[in-house]
């Protein structure tokens, strides 16, 4: 058991010295960005969708101003296929209270005595104890009470905007989205994600979703950075929370 334990903690002590050696390279430099090459957003902008069928189209169709192609002046520009880009707008207000108050008592007496009965009590009377009676054989008294209070109070106020892409177009016709925003002040990188799955029917007109016509919705909002590292405990208190059991 002991050789276990010791392995454990050799491990978490290398692991927490190998992440405090890379953190220590990035003293004095600014948070480096996110590769976007490496995103699914960059992968859908760079491939072409397979086409669902192939029609043939006239060269007097294509230059026609009132052709119902997406370039035409008349054309629907909202996002439909993988590689698309539409915007999503987060506007999240939401307050939330909850009071709840419980209360219970109860009392309760219970006597019961045999005064005569034959004559019977009077004879046990002799043989008890001075002070003793059957004229009352027993008396109970009981008394309990129960008092709860519980409150939860929530505000949350967030609006944002960021561009999506358009991963993938699923069988139904609900397209999967994904966007990620970075910006970068001083030393500190505020980070947005959001990702889900949304209709084209969702989509108005000026090629937005807002964030409650999205399903499955992730929407993440963080930062990095110097103030973002004083914030949070160091590597050592959180190991310690997970394993000292008091």
């Amino acid at each position: 058991m002991q050789t276990i334990f010791r392995s454990v903690t050799l491990v978490l002590l290398v692991t927490a010295a190998l992440g405090g050696c890379q953190r220590l390279g990035q003293v004095g430099k600014t948070p480096a960005f996110t590769p976007v090459e490496a995103s699914n957003e960059f992968f859908a902008l760079n491939t072409t969708p397979m086409p669902e069928e192939t029609a043939r189209v006239s060269a007097t169709r294509q230059a026609s101003l009132w052709s119902g192609s997406r370039g035409s002046l008349l054309g629907d520009r909202r996002a439909a296929t993988r590689g698309d880009i539409l915007t999503v707008v987060i506007e999240i207000n939401d307050k939330a209270e909850i009071s709840n108050t419980t209360d219970r008592s109860r009392a309760g007496s219970d006597t019961m005595g045999i005064p005569q009965m034959f004559g019977i009590p009077q004879r046990v009377d002799k043989q008890l104890p001075d002070g003793a009676s059957m004229a009352n054989a027993y008396s109970t008294n009981s008394k309990s009470s129960y008092e709860g209070s519980g409150s939860v109070a929530r505000k949350e106020k967030l609006t944002l905007r960021v561009a999506a892409t358009v991963l993938d177009r699923l069988p139904n016709g609900a397209m999967r989205i994904q966007g990620s925003q970075e910006v970068r002040v001083n030393f500190e990188v505020r980070e947005l994600v959001v990702t889900g799955f949304v209709r084209p029917e969702d989509v108005t007109r000026q090629n937005e979703v807002t964030y409650d016509k999205i399903a499955g919705a992730r929407i993440a909002y963080g930062g990095r950075g110097q103030i973002t590292d004083v914030q949070q405990p160091r590597i050592g208190q959180q190991v310690s929370d997970i394993l000292l059991p008091f």
